[in-house]
């Protein structure tokens, strides 16, 4: 059904749409190339929240290059919108500019659009086929689409052990034992989340800021201190330094709950940093969907088990996918099972 040329132009279509990556949100990422006679005459992607989609990005860029978009093909990563939000449908601007054939990666299951993009360009007579490259859009929209589906966030959680599985080293003050390397990818993960969870041990153990420090992004993800004693210091970091913060103090009435408020606050992916307490509770209750457990070569003197293991992990319904490398570290990647 498909070639080779439709699949280069839906994976270039799935590349620049990554530039939006962490300024979309709770939009999806999404891009688009327009191309006549075999040629790519023009590209966009939702770049930023409340700017421009990838279509109509697309079409103001053929027409700053002088490159006319009516009788081109339209390769998009997700649906055309039909309806007005932050800006108008997309499905008007592909009428607009006489696009002929839209191709389509993965259908969007938002119920202000589900099926009615499609719907509405083949009303218009213009050509639409879905399906090319859906599985890699979906890897790509993942966040989106659990949302879409849940409403709520997915869960993600990172953790750092050392060589035996220890989160801390009681024989010295708090600190990082990971490599600056590791450092830059915990903050790309930070970045791709709309909210960090942490408990009330970690406030007052490490006093993190739980911000993203390392890359140049125009938003912070929301921070959630589950703290059902109110214990932590209200001079903490996390609620002096400006940033969004929400403490889930006395009226929290557990996790399900906590995951449907932020789904409710349109958050996508929540990531839990710690500590081992919090983490347990997640995974005992089946609510993590991913796992990055990164290991250091250190060995801690006075160390903190973390009780996490291919056991645990197994138990709370996920499986080893895959190991990256972060700087010094290895980190396992886990991933909910699905039938």
């Amino acid at each position: 059904m498909w070639t080779k040329e439709d699949e280069a132009f839906m994976q270039h279509a799935l590349d620049v749409a990554e530039r939006g990556r962490g300024r979309v949100a709770p939009n999806p990422l999404v891009g688009c190339v327009l191309v006549k006679k075999g040629e790519i005459i023009a590209e966009g992607w939702h770049d930023h929240l409340g700017g421009l989609h990838a279509e109509q990005m697309a079409i103001h860029d053929a027409e700053s290059k002088g490159r006319s978009p009516n009788g081109a093909t339209a390769y998009v990563t997700l649906e055309p919108c039909n309806h007005y939000g932050r800006t108008p449908p997309c499905t008007e601007a592909l009428l607009w500019s006489g696009v002929k054939h839209v191709i389509v990666a993965h259908a969007d299951p938002n119920p202000t659009v589900r099926g009615k993009g499609f719907q509405v360009l083949r009303d218009a007579g213009i050509s639409v086929q879905s399906g090319l490259l859906e599985k890699e859009a979906a890897e790509q929209m993942k966040p989106f689409l659990h949302w879409c589906e849940h409403r709520r966030p997915m869960v993600t959680v990172k953790l750092a052990i050392d060589a035996n599985g220890s989160v801390d080293d009681r024989s010295e003050e708090a600190q990082r034992f990971t490599s600056e390397a590791c450092l830059d990818e915990v903050h790309r993960l930070r970045m791709d989340c709309d909210a960090i969870l942490v408990g009330a041990e970690t406030i007052e153990r490490d006093n993190p800021s739980l911000t993203v420090r390392r890359l140049e992004t125009e938003r912070q993800p929301l921070r959630v201190i589950l703290d059902p004693k109110e214990r932590t210091n209200q001079e903490a970091t996390v609620y002096t330094d400006g940033y969004d913060t929400i403490q889930v103090g006395a009226d929290y009435n557990g996790l399900l709950p906590l995951l449907n408020r932020l789904g409710d606050m349109e958050k996508q992916r929540l990531l839990i940093e710690g500590g081992p307490k919090t983490i347990h509770s997640f995974l005992k209750e089946g609510l993590v969907d991913e796992f990055y457990l990164v290991q250091s070569s250190v060995v801690h003197s006075e160390p903190v088990p973390s009780g996490i293991n291919e056991h645990a992990l197994t138990q709370a319904g996920l499986v080893h996918r895959r190991t990256e490398i972060w700087g010094e570290e290895s980190v396992q990647v886990w991933m909910r099972r699905t039938n």
